[in-house]
């Protein structure tokens, strides 16, 4: 292999004179040409860019797939540009579980006909994870990591070559002042002239990319709103299924106590539909205040009171409310005019509103 031995000596030369000159900045000894305070804004936000979309990505990726183990197989399938394989959830595996057993107890049981529907529900549940995880891929992942890929490296490379143009600058200036001979001074002045053309020409070119971090800024947003449609839609699914599957076994309760007879009962009343709470299906208990799901699976009283058993732990989010702890029972009752999403409750010498969501009425 031919090697050209000048331009070997001159980048050896070059990248000495660099370094000679970035050595003696950071010991004060040489002056530093300082861009602009826009420019430096312009610096500081692209960074605050880079660093933010890799965080947000990361975390995306750890909430859409909490396995590390199947995180890293799918960035080898990536970065072997493969197509990664589709794997079933975690939801339709334990859908498939509880109908496989269910055929092995009989699916005529309640127990087989409950697992049954129940698995069903956790397959539709697995189902709609699997959409809202590729969704969620393409339109809002894909886009962060391109510009991590692409703008972002494009961006890296000129602001490298930036800084080399700017020590040549800054060599160049050292060497004038050291010039003596009039000669010297002349290709000095010359030398400077062409390294000062090629430092303005190198930061426009580094400004126009740092400014394009704006269009940056506005594309990721409408990914950021698509993301949060398809979180939308993939709780409003689950909401659903869950709720629907909750009114379909409200509807059975007559199989437990048909076997009432060999199976000691657990509570001196049957269960029924009214006593089936209906909780949010995702986030778990929330404050019902602040749902705009209406509620409407357990009835409060019209009147007098009755005593209820609490379900969840809640803390009172004013002096109006009451703090409730799960499993005690506390006395409720409505009031003319009260949102029906909330009960009076009263424990001892305490009363405030309480949630209906988070209780049990008992007969």
């Amino acid at each position: 292999m031919d090697f050209n031995v000048k331009k070997l000596a001159s980048d050896a030369g070059v990248f000495f004179t660099r370094a000679v000159q970035f050595t003696e900045e950071k010991l004060g000894q040489a002056e530093k040409t300082e861009l602009d305070a826009h420019f430096e804004n312009l610096l500081s936000r692209a960074d605050s860019t880079k660093n933010w979309t890799e965080k947000i990505l990361r975390q995306t990726e750890v909430l859409l797939q909490p396995n590390p183990s199947a995180r890293i197989e799918e960035f080898l399938y990536e970065k072997l540009d493969r197509k990664i394989p589709s794997r079933i959830t975690n939801g339709e595996l334990l859908g498939q579980y509880m109908i496989d057993a269910a055929s092995e107890f009989g699916p005529g049981t309640p127990y087989g006909s409950t697992l049954i529907k129940v698995g069903e529900a956790q397959r539709r549940l697995g189902a709609a994870d699997r959409d809202f995880i590729q969704s969620s891929m393409i339109n809002f992942l894909t886009p962060l990591r391109n510009f991590l890929e692409g703008d972002w490296k494009t961006i890296s490379k000129e602001r490298r070559l930036l800084e080399n143009r700017r020590l040549d600058l800054d060599a160049s200036k050292a060497r004038l002042k050291k010039a003596k001979a009039a000669e010297a001074k002349a290709a000095a002045e010359q030398e400077l002239r062409l390294a000062q053309t090629e430092f303005d020409r190198q930061a426009e070119v580094t400004r126009l990319l740092l400014e394009g971090i704006s269009s940056t800024h506005t594309n990721h947003l409408r990914c950021l709103h698509e993301f949060v449609e398809a979180q939308a839609t993939y709780y409003a699914q689950c909401y659903q299924y869950t709720l629907d599957l909750q009114k379909l076994l409200g509807r059975f309760p007559s199989a437990f106590v048909g076997n009432a007879n060999t199976q000691a009962p657990t509570s001196s009343a049957s269960p029924s539909a009214a006593t089936i709470p209906v909780v949010p299906a995702l986030a778990g208990p929330c404050n019902p205040s602040t749902s705009s799901v209406a509620f409407t699976e357990v009835s409060p009283p019209s009147s007098g009171t009755r005593k209820a058993r609490v379900l969840y732990d809640y803390d009172a989010a004013d002096s109006n409310e009451l703090s409730l702890l799960a499993d005690e029972l506390i006395t409720v009752y409505s009031l003319p005019g009260m949102d029906s999403d909330w009960l009076m409750g009263e424990k001892g010498n305490k009363k405030g509103k309480v949630p209906v969501t988070y209780l049990e009425l008992l007969n």
